[in-house]
């Protein structure tokens, strides 16, 4: 046990590298985004922008870690650690963070430079920080500390940190800071971390040399972990939990393949729920957090030390299952209401499914010597399960088939013994019996949820889809007689979904599916076939009606009674002649030119285009007065390209989803819209979205450039109109249904360095 001074000095070192990897944590979360949000300005549209960034945090992440691993398998701990003091002080030399003013290529695509400013910039101080957590718990596995065997526990405070730092950039840093300084906060941090790893590599040079658990183990003079923790049920080899050899010998590659699958579904997942979440259900801003939240949390919480974990991981295997279930059948009949119900129970199943396998990492995790080459392996199963999900899918899929390709191999990583959550005689019956029961109440109830108390009606679609929902309901609980048997179990679910998804009566008729990086789009027609909808998850895009006389009417958004429609009636002819339209949609906008008017479009995406072009889907660019140039590319950077004074009115038509594109609401780009138009002219912006009021922060925007200002909330769009002199607006000017636009209670003004979307978020939920 030790004299009382010991045991002090053993909880002091503990708190050092605890802490030590919690700084680490916060740290690699924190710069993430703010990083991305430096770069935004120069590169566009915050999806190509933030995904090329994925791709190097997530391969430099690897690249820490297997410098972790082979540096401390070449040189040892002791020499290894002082190679990492050199690293350290290198990573001072590039801070603190900021970005060089570049001008990114016009003829050929930017991700090279993207990355390659990523690398210069950032490249070596996040790589730094991001060997913390791999290295720190080797060097303990090396000490005499009594910890030493088993420091998988210090993940815990890794990932803590993790959740920390996460929560922490759009709760806190973003709405107060500014860019510069935020950072000059995490160059700060960085400095403070670089002092903790050289207490913590103190500890290592002073302590005295460990033959390392598996040789302690191996020659007895340390005793194996206590039957029942983690470590006992990571070799556990039957119901006696006796301990394994297995444990003390090199990983074999099955092992390690297993280790990579178990840490690639839960990170595809992930991302598959946030994606259907945020379009799908509710394109909430911030929604994403919550999963990546929750992954972090599961393993904070199954990395743990003691019999709570073990006890926990049970109840997850028993729960996954029915919530397997209960989430395929909900995609398939298409629930999407009650909206917190729904939410719940997906990102409820994702953190079960998270749980699981993440729990059976910890249970078959290494001894300390083979920790390195454990958490190397985890981090490229987490990286193809994100790259798989966010770069091949999309490509590869016409619609979200990732989300329940994912719960199926979910279902697949159950343990083929699955462990009881009681004793004696009638626990195999019990272990059974619940998840059928569990599963069968909830198929019922999300069945009789999704098509909303429809069952009793006679004839026609309700009739259809109660079937249809009865039958999967029925083909689940028989998919649970196997789930002892996680194979089949798997099976079983993928053929339910694979059987669920054959058109049998479907209430809307698709027309057209396509999918891009930007979004899955798909084009519902009615059932007479004259009208026709572009829709993007819950997001609709723009609607046509095809029958003759009704075909160059603006519909949606864009209606003529509407607050658009009321703007182009009144602008002065001149002015309109030229216009600029950021945002494609189905080219409902074009209705509104005259013969002789040459309009622009810009769009992001060229699959919108491509729809918009197809005169079998959309006939508003062929059909309407005018003449219509579309450029590809972010609006923002397209509109720098562009020269002089050309437009009367430009229209900002490019938020009503959830990821918003940030730079086109800033100081900086406001001036750029100025600079591009004419005198007298008109700047519009389409700001209807369910979740952030947009209205006070363009009336902050307008108040800061000394414009005018209008806004009118119509029925089924809002919208704001800037112009230098009131004058400009013609007859809207005093239109009754106008307003001065509101203006924020802080006077905050959006930058490119400065946004605040929480409290655009607060501000609409304020005024509901």
């Amino acid at each position: 046990m030790g004299t009382p001074g010991d045991r002090v000095r053993q909880k002091a070192v503990l708190w050092l590298f605890s802490v030590t990897l919690f700084v680490s944590a916060a740290l690699v979360f924190l710069v993430q985004p703010m990083f991305a949000k430096f770069i935004l300005p120069l590169f566009g549209s915050t999806p190509s922008v933030w995904n090329a960034s994925l791709v190097f945090f997530q391969t430099a992440l690897l690249g820490a870690y297997l410098y972790a691993h082979e540096s401390t398998r070449r040189l040892g701990v002791r020499r290894q650690a002082a190679l990492h003091m050199g690293l350290l002080a290198l990573g001072l030399l590039v801070l603190p963070i900021g970005v060089p003013e570049l001008v990114p290529p016009t003829d050929s695509s930017p991700l090279p430079q993207l990355l390659g400013l990523l690398a210069v910039t950032v490249g070596l101080p996040f790589f730094v920080v991001s060997t913390t957590a791999p290295l720190l718990q080797r060097w303990l596995a090396d000490t005499d500390h009594p910890a030493a065997a088993d420091p998988y526990f210090l993940y815990r405070a890794s990932n803590l940190g993790s959740i920390l730092g996460l929560l922490a950039y759009p709760l806190a840093l973003e709405p107060r800071m500014r860019l510069a300084e935020q950072g000059r906060l995490w160059s700060a941090g960085y400095g403070l971390l670089a002092l903790l790893v050289i207490a913590c590599g103190v500890v290592v040079w002073r302590s005295r040399m460990r033959q390392g658990a598996a040789g302690a183990l191996a020659t007895g003079t340390l005793a194996p972990p206590a039957v029942g923790s983690m470590p006992a049920i990571a070799a556990e080899t039957g119901r006696d939990g006796a301990t394994a050899p297995h444990a003390l010998t090199v990983p074999s590659l099955a092992r390690r393949l297993r280790w990579v699958g178990l840490a690639f579904v839960p990170s595809s997942l992930m991302l598959a729920t946030t994606t259907f979440l945020t379009t799908d259900i509710a394109p909430i801003p911030l929604l994403w957090v919550i999963p990546l939240s929750l992954y972090l949390l599961s393993f904070s919480i199954v990395f743990s030390p003691g019999p709570r974990p073990l006890r926990l991981h049970r109840w997850m295997v028993l729960a996954l299952p029915g919530f397997a279930l209960v989430i395929a059948i909900g995609l398939l009949v298409e629930v999407r209401d009650p909206l917190w119900l729904v939410t719940l129970v997906h990102l409820g199943g994702f953190f079960v499914a998270a749980m699981v396998c993440h729990g059976e990492l910890a249970r078959d995790r290494p001894v300390a010597t083979s920790l390195t080459g454990f958490y190397l392996l985890v981090a490229l199963g987490g990286a193809l399960g994100g790259a798989f999900t966010a770069i091949v899918a999309p490509a590869a899929f016409d619609s979200v088939l990732e989300y329940p390709l994912a719960v199926v191999l979910a279902c697949l990583c159950l343990p083929k013994r699955a462990p009881r959550i009681a004793p004696g005689r009638f626990a195999g019956r019990l272990d059974l019996a619940l998840p059928l029961v569990v599963g069968a109440l909830a198929g019922l109830a999300l069945a009789l949820v999704s098509l909303g108390g429809d069952f009793l009606i006679l004839g026609g679609e309700e009739t259809n889809e109660a079937e249809r929902a009865l039958a999967l309901s029925a083909a689940a609980v028989i998919a649970l007689a196997f789930v002892r048997r996680p194979l089949r179990f798997g099976l079983a679910v993928g053929a339910i979904v694979a059987a669920g998804m054959l058109p049998i009566d479907a209430t809307e008729k698709v027309i057209y599916k396509d999918r891009s990086f930007f979004g899955a789009y798909r084009v519902v027609a009615s059932q007479d076939g004259n009208v026709h909808e572009l829709i993007d998850g819950t997001t609709t895009h723009g609607i046509q009606d095809l029958a003759p006389g009704f075909n160059l009417e603006p519909l949606s958004y864009y209606r003529r009674d509407g607050p658009i429609g009321q703007l182009m009636y009144t602008l002065n002819r001149a002015i309109t002649t030229r216009t600029g339209i950021v945002g494609l949609g189905t080219g409902t906008m074009a209705c509104y030119a005259r013969p002789g008017d040459r309009w622009t479009f810009y769009e992001i995406d060229p699959a919108v285009e491509r729809i918009a072009r197809d005169t079998r889907l959309f006939t508003y660019l062929r059909d309407c007065p005018g003449r219509f140039d579309v450029v590809l590319g972010d609006a923002r950077l397209s509109l720098s390209r562009a020269t002089g004074r050309r437009y009367g009115l430009l229209v900002l038509d490019a938020f009503a989803s959830d990821a918003i594109p940030i730079h086109l609401l800033t100081r900086e780009a406001l001036a750029l819209y100025r600079s591009r138009l004419r005198d007298g002219g008109v700047i519009a912006f389409h700001i209807s979205n369910n979740y952030l009021a947009l209205e006070p922060v363009v009336g902050n925007l307008a108040s800061d450039a000394g414009l005018v200002c209008l806004a009118q909330q119509g029925v089924e769009s809002d919208w704001v109109a800037m112009a230098q002199r009131k004058a400009d607006f013609g007859a809207t000017a005093v239109d009754w249904r106008w307003h001065d636009c509101q203006r924020a209670p802080d006077s905050a003004v959006w930058t490119d360095d400065f946004s605040n979307l929480l409290g655009a978020l607060a501000l609409r939920w304020g005024a509901g």
